[in-house]
C-alpha cells in the first residue's frame, strides 16, 4: 500500500470490477479493494451458508437443501440481453474465456391474471392469446413498421419521426389497445413504468429492436445467464485487471476517504495505512450512503428496492415447466406505477441443488408495506419452500467527481437486464477518462 496508483477502487460490485478491468487494460495503475471477504459486493452469488449468514444470523441452513458448494444464489437478479451493451463489453475484454453462458428458457407476461409467452415475431404475435383477432392484425402491421423502418428511406416512415413524435402516437397511428401498448412497452421495450410513452419514440423503438433481433440470435428468449451464477461476472473482470498488472486487496477496512485543502482526493485510509492514488472510484457504500462524510453529502438515496429470493421445490406454474425464465407483471396490471419483476434459474445453471429452482421477485417500493406490494408475483410462484426478503436503497452521486477527483457508481436499480449497469460504466468512464468507452461488436457463445 505504500506505491502511488492512478485509481483506487473501492468495492467489487460488477460495475466497479468493470472499470478497474477496463482501466487496467489501458495501462492504468489500478488497486482494488473490498471490505467484504468475497467479490461481488451487492451484485454477489451466495452459498447456503452465506445466504443464512446475510438473513438469517445463526440459524443453519436445512440439509434437505443439499450441499452448500451447489449453490450460487444472485443477490441482485438481472439477465443478460443477447444483443445488448454488456454482451459487448463481455466480448470487448475478452472475459467470456471465463464464463460459460446458458440460455434463459422462457420470456413471459402477465396479463388479466395470467401469464402468457411474450411474442417477439409477428407469426407468434399472431398466435398469441394475448390479442384478439383484429388486434393481432393491428400488431402484425405495427411490428412489420419496426422490422421495415430504415432512417434513410423515407417511404418506410409511413410519417412518423421518430425523434419528435411521442411512442404515443406511434401507438394510435396503429390503433394498438393499451393491454397491447403494456406487453410492448414493459415486457419489450422493458421500461419499469409509462412515463416513456409521451417522450420521442425513439429509445422506445431502440429497446424493442434490441429485445426482438437478441430473441432471434438464440430462439427461446432474448436473455442468456452466467452458469454458476451472477458473481462470476465481477470475478471474471477482477481476473482481466489481475492480468493487466491490477492488485486486489480483499477484508480490507476503508475508514477514510482522504482529501487535501480544496477537497480533492489524495487517498484512502485504511487502519494505519494509507494508500495514495490520483483518483477513486467507488460504490455508494463506500461513501456515506446517503449521509453526510466530512460535511459532504456524497450520495442521495433515490428510492427503495424490494426483493424476495425464494427457494422452490418446482417450476413456476404455467410457465411450460421451463428450467429458467423472467416473468414481468407490468404496473397496470395491478395498479401499481413501477412493474413487478420475477426472475427464476435452476439447477442447469449450477445455482442450486437439482430439483430447487430459485425465483426472485423485485420491484420499487412505493409504500410503507413493501412486502404487500410483491405479493402478486408471489403469488404466482405456487407453493413457496422458503424466502428471504431485502429492502435495499438505490443511491446516486451528488457530483460528477470531475473537481475533487471521486467518483462514485449508482447502485443497481429495480430493472431485469444489465443495460443500465452499461451506461453507469460508460457514464463514470468518460467521466474519469475525459473519453468516450469504445466497443467492438462479437458474438457470444451460448449452450443451447
Amino acid at each position: 500500500m505504500d506505491e502511488e496508483y492512478d485509481v483506487v477502487v473501492l468495492g467489487t460490485g460488477l460495475t466497479e470490477c468493470i472499470l478497474s478491468g477496463l482501466l487496467s487494460k489501458e495501462g492504468k495503475k489500478v488497486l482494488h479493494m473490498d471490505r467484504n471477504d468475497y467479490y461481488g459486493g451487492d451484485s454477489a452469488s451466495l452459498n447456503l451458508t452465506q445466504l443464512y449468514r446475510k438473513f438469517r444470523p445463526g440459524q443453519e441452513p436445512p440439509s434437505e437443501l443439499g450441499r452448500d458448494r451447489d449453490y450460487a444464489v444472485d443477490l441482485i437478479p438481472k439477465f443478460i440481453i443477447a444483443s445488448g451493451e454488456m454482451t459487448q463489453i463481455l466480448v470487448h475484454t475478452d472475459v467470456t474465456r471465463y464464463l460459460e453462458f446458458k440460455q434463459i428458457a422462457g420470456s413471459f407476461v402477465y396479463r388479466d391474471g395470467k401469464i402468457s409467452k411474450v411474442p417477439s415475431t409477428e407469426m407468434e404475435a399472431v398466435r398469441s392469446p394475448l390479442m384478439g383477432l383484429f388486434e393481432k392484425r393491428r400488431a402484425k402491421k405495427f411490428f412489420e413498421f419496426l422490422q421495415n423502418w430504415k432512417d434513410e428511406d423515407p417511404a418506410t416512415h409511413q410519417g412518423i419521426d421518430l425523434d419528435k413524435d411521442s411512442m404515443k402516437t406511434v401507438y394510435e397511428k396503429f390503433g394498438l389497445e393499451p393491454g397491447t401498448q403494456d406487453f410492448v412497452g414493459h415486457a419489450m421495450a422493458l421500461y419499469l413504468d409509462d412515463d416513456y410513452i409521451t417522450k420521442p419514440a425513439r429509445a422506445a423503438y431502440n429497446r424493442i429492436v434490441l429485445y426482438t433481433s437478441s430473441m432471434a440470435r438464440y430462439g427461446k428468449s432474448p436473455y442468456i445467464y452466467p452458469l454458476y451464477g451472477l458473481g462470476e461476472l465481477p470475478q471474471s473482470f477482477a481476473r482481466l485487471s489481475a492480468i493487466y498488472g491490477g492488485t486486489y486487496m480483499l477484508d480490507k477496512p476503508i475508514d477514510e476517504i482522504v482529501t487535501d485543502d480544496q477537497g480533492k482526493f489524495v487517498g484512502v485510509r485504511s487502519g494505519g495505512e494509507t494508500v495514495k492514488a490520483k483518483q477513486v472510484i467507488g460504490d455508494p457504500s463506500y461513501f456515506g450512503a446517503g449521509k453526510q462524510t466530512d460535511g459532504k453529502l456524497r450520495v442521495v438515496e433515490e428510492s427503495k428496492v424490494i426483493r424476495a429470493i425464494c427457494v422452490l421445490k418446482h417450476p413456476i406454474p404455467e410457465t411450460e415447466d421451463s428450467d429458467s425464465c423472467q416473468i414481468i407483471i407490468p404496473q397496470n396490471q395491478v395498479g401499481r406505477r413501477n412493474d413487478i419483476y420475477i426472475a427464476m434459474v435452476s439447477s442447469t445453471h449450477n445455482v442450486c441443488a437439482k430439483g430447487i429452482h430459485i425465483a426472485i421477485v423485485s420491484t420499487i417500493v412505493e409504500t410503507d408495506k413493501p412486502e404487500l406490494e410483491i405479493a402478486p408475483g408471489l403469488k404466482l410462484l405456487g407453493t413457496i419452500h422458503d424466502k428471504f426478503v431485502s429492502i435495499t436503497p438505490v443511491y446516486t452521486p451528488t457530483t460528477t467527481g470531475q473537481d475533487d477527483n471521486i467518483f462514485i457508481t449508482q447502485s443497481y436499480d429495480a430493472t431485469s437486464h444489465f443495460e443500465t449497469v452499461v451506461e453507469d460504466v460508460q457514464d463514470v468512464w468518460k467521466r474519469v477518462t475525459g473519453s468516450d468507452l469504445v466497443l467492438k461488436k462479437q458474438e457470444v457463445e451460448v449452450q443451447q
